[in-house]
């Protein structure tokens, strides 16, 4: 979930990173990290499947940001996702992703409203909801991910989103927020 740099901004994280991200529900997050390691190898899929809202950081302070997530989930609400199919970013970027047919419009309101703060995005590109499967692989294992995927469907609820922060050891989960405020998700 790294930023990819942008204008002067160093792609690497540091302490004033955050990433807000949909988390898989367990049994399709099991099947995507087979899926995952069957492309990158065993032990490669570090990042567990996810939809990312924002990869960044912090504008001011990290509280601050911090806060700005909570109120945007707190006013946010359940909606539902569904995964369709296989797209690719290439030759701009070498990302094999799982299409959203579902669930677009949502998490791009949420992005917006996550920027409305103390919220900065880091990437070169513009937002556009995906499931990363295959990242900056060789070429014939980018291709064998978007063909043996290409017939992927599956649903899920999205009920919170996850806010992560970035220490010395990598990225962890800093709080799993409820949309709509009830509670920790």
């Amino acid at each position: 979930m790294p930023g990819i740099g942008q204008s002067g901004s160093t792609p690497a994280p540091h302490p004033d990173s955050l990433g807000v991200i949909i988390t898989m529900p367990p049994a399709l997050a099991a099947e995507l990290h087979a899926w995952r390691e069957s492309y990158a190898g065993p032990g490669n899929g570090v990042v567990p499947a996810h939809i990312t809202l924002v990869s960044g950081r912090a504008r001011r302070s990290w509280a601050e940001a911090a806060a700005h997530v909570r109120s945007v989930a707190r006013h946010g609400s359940p909606f539902a996702i569904s995964l369709r199919g296989t797209g690719t970013f290439a030759p701009v970027s070498p990302v094999v992703f799982l299409k959203l047919e579902q669930g677009v419009g949502e998490c791009q309101e949420l992005h917006e409203e996550l920027l409305a703060g103390p919220v900065e995005h880091l990437l070169d590109f513009e937002f556009r909801p995906h499931l990363t499967v295959a990242h900056d692989l060789d070429p014939d294992t980018m291709a064998r991910a978007e063909a043996e995927l290409a017939g992927f469907q599956a649903e899920l609820e999205v009920t919170s989103i996850g806010l992560y922060d970035y220490s010395e050891s990598g990225w962890a989960l800093y709080e799993e927020l409820a949309l709509g405020g009830g509670g920790q998700g």
